[in-house]
């Protein structure tokens, strides 16, 4: 048999169920591997005590003996991204403020995996509050790359697509506000998908303008993918934005062949990429057109710099309303990082005609794009303009010869969904001639989560880059 470890949470979930393992030896496997590959990536942190761990897969296999699962998940460790609550963990944020708190409950999320059985190890490393495509923080230290353990694993959902590829975890949640499920799924050689804006829906304070960010799933095939999404979708009073229930059953007869492939690159020559990952996932079009699909270049005729203004006065606006307590404190502030004190001095700065200015371009981009989905089913852009970068830089500075002036630019390739609130699922592209691993970002139209899925499910099974593990998961 395959080692626990290497299946896919579906399968793992099928074994479990034929009882061919018992949850107790799933446990102990995951606690076993994580202990030997954990240190030497640090993607898994607060993780909860083997022993406890041990008990409660023990019940789990009381419940299958007594003839009940709670659900395909049930036994599966499962940790969940650092900015998520889970009731009795440390949800640390990545921030000397937060290195203490404990909350006493769970997001909707991860309500509904521990109601399917799932087992909560511990949590995910993730950038302070989620801030940059980069996972390090003063508390937990830096997430690397399993695929160079000197590059970064990119973010904000870095541990989490880390310990998928170094096989810690059969799936993982994670979030996305600017690109923090793709460019970290694009570092890592994983699946990440992006949902439509209130396909999952998430506690919070403010309940109504905060519309960037997305809960979602991330795994190591596009099944397992669906199969968390269908976990994490639904409606919920408790989140106004929440979409209807709507089934996330892959049907593997669908047929793609007649899809349109819009490749919008570098949006005209406004993108800088590194030398080597455009050209990289450029060559993946060649996969579509394997599958049947008519694939051509988009003609771009949007201003994106205005899209990038825009998206910046909407980031400022967002994180200085919810840093604002924290920036309040004088004690508090001094354990802010630069970029979160930059966004939030310059949100405080703005106007409330700057804001309504910036989601009117917001509206334009919307009827643009809806344009271009006369004409496409799917765009395709990369997931990152960098191939996974140096762990101890900050940030990429510089990218193609041009300098980048604030500290998420070099990833300003997936802002154009991200503000649309589309449906995205992000897919390997290979990996470059330095060996680390590049992505694509396959864009739906709105709301169309089911139809991308499908998609990426065609786009997985014409290439194998997903079955080429780190040479630290072997």
């Amino acid at each position: 048999m395959t080692a626990i470890t290497d299946l896919s949470a579906l399968e793992l979930s099928r074994a479990i169920h034929d009882r061919m393992v018992s949850c107790r030896e799933v446990m102990a496997a995951y606690l076993e591997r994580i202990g030997r590959i954990n240190p030497k990536i640090n993607a898994i942190v607060s993780l909860r005590d083997a022993e406890e761990l041990m008990r409660e897969a023990g019940e789990r296999d009381a419940e299958l003996d007594a003839g009940r699962s709670q659900g395909w998940m049930h036994g599966l460790p499962h940790a969940v991204k650092d900015l998520a609550p889970a009731k009795g963990i440390p949800c640390v944020f990545g921030s000397e403020n937060y290195r203490d708190f404990v909350p006493d409950f769970d997001d909707i999320q991860v309500e509904r995996i521990r109601a399917l059985g799932a087992i909560i190890i511990g949590k995910t490393n993730t950038p302070e509050m989620g801030l940059g495509s980069h996972t390090f923080n003063p508390v937990f230290g830096p997430t690397r790359n399993p695929y160079n353990t000197g590059k970064s694993a990119g973010g904000s959902s870095g541990g989490a697509a880390a310990a998928l590829a170094a096989r810690l975890v059969p799936v993982a949640d994670g979030s996305d506000m600017m690109g923090s499920l793709r460019n970290p799924a694009g570092f890592n050689n994983v699946v990440g998908y992006r949902p439509s804006y209130g396909r999952v829906p998430a506690l919070g304070r403010e309940l109504f303008l905060g519309q960037l960010a997305v809960n979602g799933p991330m795994a190591r095939n596009v099944a397992d993918v669906a199969a968390l999404l269908a976990v994490q979708t639904g409606y919920d009073i408790r989140d106004p934005h929440s979409l209807s229930d709507e089934a996330f059953v892959l049907d593997p007869d669908v047929d793609m062949s007649s899809a349109r492939i819009g490749w919008l690159g570098d949006y005209g020559g406004y993108l800088p990429f590194e030398d080597g990952v455009l050209d990289l996932c450029r060559d993946s079009l060649e996969v579509f057109r394997t599958i049947g699909c008519r694939v051509g270049d988009v003609t771009h005729r949007f201003d994106m710099a205005r899209v990038w203004d825009s998206w910046r006065t909407l980031r400022h606006f967002l994180v200085a309303g919810g840093q604002a307590a924290d920036y309040a404190d004088p004690a508090r502030r001094a354990n802010m990082k630069p970029e979160m004190i930059w966004e939030v001095e310059n949100g405080n700065a703005l106007t409330a005609a700057q804001v309504f200015a910036a989601s009117s371009v917001r509206s334009d981009w919307y009827r643009y794009m809806c344009g271009l989905f006369e004409e496409y089913d799917f765009l395709v852009l990369p997931t990152a303009q960098v191939f996974p970068f140096d762990v101890t830089l900050d940030w990429p500075k510089t990218v193609g010869g041009k300098a980048m002036d604030t500290y998420h630019r070099w990833m300003e390739v997936v802002i154009g969904p991200s503000m649309l609130g589309l449906p995205v699922a992000a897919m390997p592209a290979g990996f470059g001639s330095n060996g680390l691993p590049a992505g694509i970002q396959i864009i739906g139209r709105p709301r169309a989560d089911l139809a991308v899925l499908h998609m990426a499910a065609a786009y997985e099974s014409r290439t194998d880059w997903l079955s080429q593990a780190p040479a630290i998961a072997k």
